[in-house]
């Protein structure tokens, strides 16, 4: 249920969605003309603010912007370095292998932190709905990036960030891990940290794969709609409403 909550439900509001909504709706009331007109008016103004350079920059900057990068050698010290999954793409026909997405960045992050002393041991958490776990996956990359495997645990049951936190927290407790330097993406990680810490995790952040840097001035081509950056906006609403909804089921405070 909480899967379907919160992958599923909030796809019918996403920008794309609730443009594709708006058509429809004019084209069911194309027979009023007036009404038919405005939604059509409503339906292009929210496609062009959404798919315009500028407005999907500010909204992903106004949450990775939260946290921002600590290089590797000022980074704090902790018990346990937990890297959150959804970043990697597991094998799975006609993928032979495992393979890096744009958001790979986590694990060769959780890495470098690890190689730098700042830890001894990683937790990789990330499940899966129909092949195996993504934690085996995350595991078999950070062995290959010099994490030797005695010293990473796999969290396999967990789909979104809830669970992540909560199957963590049971396998920190036992290792007596009294901070962690958590792992995820600069654009998600106000929600995790917040997450994390609700449940009690004395968690530090340790975010990266920024989408967004410091703009010194904009061109004409920053108002005008942009593929990518209906991508990036997609993924600001994403975690907004995530954010929404968690505070809504009393996952974070």
């Amino acid at each position: 249920m909480d899967l379907i909550l919160s992958k599923y439900t909030l796809q019918y509001i996403y920008p794309l969605t609730l443009f594709m909504w708006l058509v429809i709706l004019a084209a069911l009331i194309r027979y009023q003309k007036k009404a038919s007109l405005w939604f059509l008016f409503v339906t292009f103004g929210i496609f062009w603010i959404f798919t315009t350079p500028i407005v999907s920059s500010h909204m992903v900057s106004s949450l990775e912007q939260k946290f921002l990068p600590v290089p590797i050698d000022k980074s704090p010290t902790a018990d346990a370095i937990v890297v959150l999954g959804g970043s990697l793409a597991v094998p799975d026909s006609p993928r032979i292998d495992i393979e890096l997405t744009g958001i790979s960045d986590r694990i060769l992050h959780a890495a470098r932190l690890y190689r730098a002393g700042k830890a001894p041991i990683v937790l990789a958490a990330g499940g899966a709905e129909v092949t195996q776990p993504e934690a085996y996956a995350m595991k078999a990359l950070l062995a290959e990036w010099g994490v030797p495997k005695k010293n990473i645990i796999v969290e396999t049951k967990s789909l979104n960030t809830y669970r992540n936190a909560v199957n963590s927290k049971p396998l920190l407790d036992k290792r007596r891990v009294k901070r962690v330097l958590l792992v995820t993406s600069a654009i998600h990680m106000p929600r995790a940290l917040a997450t994390f810490r609700t449940l009690g995790i004395n968690a530090i952040p340790s975010p990266t794969d920024y989408l967004e840097t410091d703009r010194k001035k904009y061109e004409i081509k920053d108002f005008l709609p942009d593929v990518d950056a209906l991508g990036k906006a997609s993924l600001a609403v994403k975690e907004y409403l995530g954010l929404l909804a968690y505070r809504w089921r009393g996952w974070i405070r």
